[in-house]
């Protein structure tokens, strides 16, 4: 008994002619894929290699440049390289078909929707912008922020890094620097320092003054405008607290002030000021508990003489 086939069934020979006619389609598709891939490839390795190639040779030339700010160096070249590798990202996109229109786009609602989720971030990114166009500071210059003194070593979009006086490294973000009290401690050439002298209080203090002005006059390294000043800070019961103030240029700064109180210390000692010494303590002899009488001691005590 024989089964007869559905007529809306195709036969086996309208399948084959069917497939043999897509297969030339087929293959056009993958090789324009294939060709389209490889050309994606080779555009992104090259743009890596221009960004990486380029962003080196812009770093050494402005490193060589004293036309371009300290500041400005690293933000130049981190600029230049992201540029080129945002360019070859689009260029990779568009081989494969899509419309570089649509990207922005979509780029753009991305950015909006990251830039309303991450509102700290992009205050750290407004206030490294602030920072860099009003330059309160710049690279290698020393500052005191948020509790930490040091030369900046580089002035990012987020974060600013410096290095302490003690080599520890610190990274502080941009809103608190800004928002924040900045004490730019390289800006101004000259700047004064202060350190106190004890003297006994016998000592004739127009005499100790005068001493120690002629002493720090000696020193080429101290300004003469502003003068040093000598000034009595407190009297004391056995001591005179005296304030040195003297002027220095801010490249003098820091191995100065140890060799001039070294200086002082011994200008005192040649025209025999005397420093306080110190009162000691009245000797107290120490508090002993009385001993517990005995019940014979009481008795006799008690007895009428």
């Amino acid at each position: 008994m024989s089964v007869a086939l559905p007529a809306a069934l195709p036969s086996v020979a309208a399948v084959q002619s069917s497939v043999k006619g897509a297969l030339p389609a087929l293959t056009v598709m993958a090789v324009d894929g294939a060709f389209n891939f490889l050309i994606a490839v080779l555009i992104l390795i090259a743009g890596w290699m221009v960004a990486r190639w380029l962003g080196r040779w812009l770093h050494d030339v402005v490193d060589r440049s004293r036309l371009i700010d300290e500041t400005l160096k690293p933000l130049l070249v981190n600029g230049v390289r992201y540029t080129i590798l945002a360019v070859t990202v689009v260029l990779v996109l568009s081989q494969f078909g899509v419309q570089t229109t649509s990207l922005i786009a979509l780029l753009g609602a991305a950015g909006l929707a990251v830039g309303l989720a991450l509102q700290g971030t992009l205050s750290n990114v407004a206030s490294g912008v602030m920072l860099l166009v009003l330059r309160p500071f710049r690279v290698y210059e020393k500052i005191r922020v948020a509790d930490a003194t040091g030369k900046v070593r580089e002035i990012g979009l987020f974060r600013t890094e410096i290095v302490t006086d003690d080599g520890n490294f610190v990274s502080i973000p941009n809103a608190t620097i800004f928002s924040g009290t900045i004490v730019n401690i390289s800006r101004e050439r000259n700047r004064r320092t202060n350190f106190t002298v004890k003297i006994d209080r016998a000592e004739n203090i127009d005499a100790v003054q005068k001493t120690i002005l002629e002493c720090l006059a000696r020193d080429r390294r101290i300004l003469e405008k502003p003068a040093p000043t000598v000034e009595v800070e407190s009297l004391g019961a056995i001591s005179t607290t005296l304030t040195v103030q003297v002027w220095l240029e801010n490249r003098d700064f820091g191995g100065v002030l140890s060799d001039l109180k070294k200086r002082v210390r011994h200008a005192l000692q040649d025209a025999e000021v005397a420093a306080p010494v110190p009162v000691p303590a009245p000797a107290v002899a120490p508090w002993t508990p009385p001993t517990e009488m005995q019940p014979e001691q009481k008795a006799e005590n008690k007895r009428p003489n």
